[in-house]
């Protein structure tokens, strides 16, 4: 119903543009006999005056439907306002095709909620067309044209024409009480869509190290918040199992374990095994050939090799469960092999299409504005990273019929990507207006001596030394403040690995993904500041509130469903608003794909929550028994809300918190 509004109004407008544009036609006229309205003019006006009717028709039933067509969902309170101020912007300034909207939260309470900075950019657009108009002249004509609605209690025009905008509180209430009532849900959503979200991406045979941490973090992440809101996501491990170097470890396989064919063979240290194998393939002149014979064999999918080859891979796949198994991700493996018989198809449509050229025994494909080409077959006849990855996308899109594709690699292959990007754009497999194709980069871990994270050594850090470090650093912090006398065993273990990997994965999310960070595990268990281990804490005592006044989940159901959320006190009022930003601040990351807006978010709202908690009472307590004597249910229903955004902002970060730390 929407879209019909928007259609109408639209038609609207342009009515009234040309029956201003006749009026002034007949003000023109000199004549007498001229000044009597044309036939064209008076049909305009009938027709201007039906569809004027139809549209309000339309207005009123969309806002008798708009409480209930929701359902269950939370309300993006500034999305709502950019509707209402949208509709007041166009009817103030009909002549202006695309008028700006900003609508955003105010920085200072003092002045409202919410402020809408449209007049400015309106009067620069009105002055470029060569009319003067005066921006708080603007802002007036907008507060005039706003349409009814159930959220704006008064508006104020401020300074060259800001309009400070604040909400009714029974409206902010009553989406608490929704809140309460239906838990935490996502936003309604237009249309599922299929998201395909390619991260991790080791290599076989290779250590998980350092670098794969932030694209297992980030991506495992991106792909809890589009579940939660709805989508349907396929979350891809793109291995490297494929390529030239399984030749010298089926080779070194074949001389070291000559019975890897009836017995498992007991590759306990598969890195050594690598080093171990390259170290003969650069020394060994019998051995290289081996290997090369090796490659061939293999990709020819000999049995015996590809036996050799699975042997190899499940070797690794155990040593990353280790990995994901510690930090909750949820992948399905899909390496480079998948893809191997599909490429010989690519190779062949570029070619039919003419969009290939040869040079110097390879064949590139050059896209018109990319500085550099992809090299889609070597010299030798193998295939490169670019036809194995313009294979994966071609297949995400017309196999998996994917409307949205997000990389997690670092930003060091971003112009890779770019170039990618633009030859399947190229070659007509999407268009960019409509499927989201797009790499989401990130900067390299740093140490504490803000060069490249490596071990004293000089070699990279493998993962899971990382997370045991991380392990062992939390139970000598939780024992230091002596939580092993007050938790049982099983308590101590959980709160454990609940800090531990819940602060590397909120130092890395919470950080800008675009920028390199500094791993510091002092940094990151430190319970102050923007920090998990913060965070965590804050969470379990808000769940202790209640627990601590006798009160039981089915006590405050029935109080969420009877009692009013009062905001009469400003810190209830601040932090009613606050808990009811989540859905901006979900739309805003899915624009962005930047999750440091969530953590910055969750860290507001743990601090407004403090603010409230130390100016409200929630319980009053007999100051000589300490006997509960009275509970302000409102405000503890507040708590309850509190709890319930910090417990989805948690699991959309893949962070698990616990009843008692």
């Amino acid at each position: 119903m929407g879209d019909r509004v928007t259609e109408y109004t639209a038609r609207l407008q342009q009515q009234e543009r040309e029956i201003r544009s006749l009026s002034a036609e007949i003000e023109s006229l000199k004549k007498p006999q001229n000044l009597s309205p044309s036939q064209h003019l008076d049909e305009l006006r009938d027709e201007n005056a039906k569809l004027k009717y139809r549209l309000n028709i339309l207005k009123r039933s969309l806002q008798e439907e708009r409480p209930t067509s929701c359902g269950k969902s939370m309300t993006n309170i500034n999305q709502r306002l950019q509707e209402v101020f949208g509709e007041a912007i166009r009817a103030s300034c009909p002549e202006l095709d695309d008028p700006p909207l900003s609508v955003a939260p105010n920085q200072q309470a003092k002045f409202g909620d919410y402020q809408c900075n449209s007049a400015m950019a309106m009067s620069q657009m009105l002055k470029a067309k060569g009319m003067k108009v005066n921006p708080r002249e603007i802002a007036e004509k907008i507060i005039q044209n706003l349409p009814e609605n159930e959220l704006v209690q008064k508006t104020e025009i401020a300074g060259p024409g800001f309009i400070n905008i604040h909400l009714k509180k029974p409206f902010v209430s009553k989406l608490l009480s929704n809140l309460l009532i239906n838990g935490v849900q996502p936003p309604p959503l237009e249309s599922k869509k299929r998201v395909v979200v390619d991260f991790s991406s080791p290599n076989i045979a290779k250590e998980m190290h350092v670098g794969h941490l932030r694209s297992t973090i980030i991506g495992e992440s991106m792909s809890r918040l589009f579940e939660f809101l709805g989508y349907d996501v396929l979350r891809l491990n793109h291995v490297g199992d494929w390529g030239t170097q399984f030749g010298m470890l089926i080779a070194h396989l074949q001389d070291k374990f000559p019975d890897y064919l009836t017995s498992s063979p007991p590759i306990s240290d598969l890195q050594a095994f690598y080093k171990e194998s390259k170290k003969r393939f650069d020394e060994e002149e019998d051995f290289k050939k081996r290997a090369y014979q090796c490659v061939v064999r293999l990709q020819s999918k000999e049995p015996d090799f590809i036996k050799a080859w699975n042997l190899i891979c499940d070797v690794s796949r155990a040593e990353f469960q280790k990995v994901y198994d510690c930090l909750d991700i949820q992948i399905i493996e899909r390496g480079e092999s998948y893809y191997q018989d599909m490429m010989t198809n690519v190779v062949k449509e570029f070619e039919e299409r003419g969009l290939s050229e040869l040079d110097e025994g390879r064949k590139i494909v050059f896209v018109p504005g990319q500085s550099i080409p992809l090299t889609i077959v070597k010299s030798d006849g193998g295939y490169t990273y670019d036809t194995s990855d313009l294979a994966a996308l071609r297949q995400r899109l017309f196999d998996e019929k994917a409307d949205m594709i997000i990389y997690v690699t670092d930003s060091g292959q971003s112009t890779h990507f770019q170039v990618v990007f633009a030859a399947a754009q190229l070659i007509g497999w999407y268009n960019p207006q409509v499927t989201r194709v797009e790499h989401a980069g990130f900067g390299v871990v740093l140490g504490e001596d803000k060069k490249k994270f490596k071990t004293r050594s000089g070699d990279t850090v493998r993962l899971m030394d990382l997370l045991e470090e991380g392990l062992k650093r939390c139970m000598d912090k939780l024992k230091e403040k002596e939580r092993d006398k007050v938790l049982t065993p099983e308590e101590l273990t959980k709160a454990q690995r609940s800090v531990a990997f819940g602060c590397i994965k909120y130092a890395d999310l919470s950080h800008n993904r675009i920028n390199d960070y500094v791993f510091a595990f002092d940094k990151m268990l430190d319970d102050r500041g923007n920090t998990a281990a913060y965070l965590l804490y804050a969470f379990t005592r808000i769940r202790s509130i209640a627990r601590l006044a006798n009160i039981d989940e089915a006590t405050l159901r029935k109080a969420a469903e009877t009692t009013e959320v009062l905001l009469d006190h400003e810190k209830e009022w601040k932090l009613g608003k606050c808990i009811l930003r989540f859905p901006e601040i979900l739309q805003k990351i899915l624009d962005d794909l930047l999750l440091h807006t969530l953590c910055d978010y969750l860290y507001e709202l743990a601090t407004t929550f403090t603010e409230f908690y130390d100016s409200c009472y929630c319980i009053e307590k007999d100051r000589q028994t300490g006997e509960v004597v009275k509970v302000n249910m409102w405000r503890m229903l507040l708590c309850e809300a509190t709890a319930a955004i910090m417990a989805k902002c948690f699991d959309i970060l893949g962070i698990n918190p616990v009843g008692r730390m």
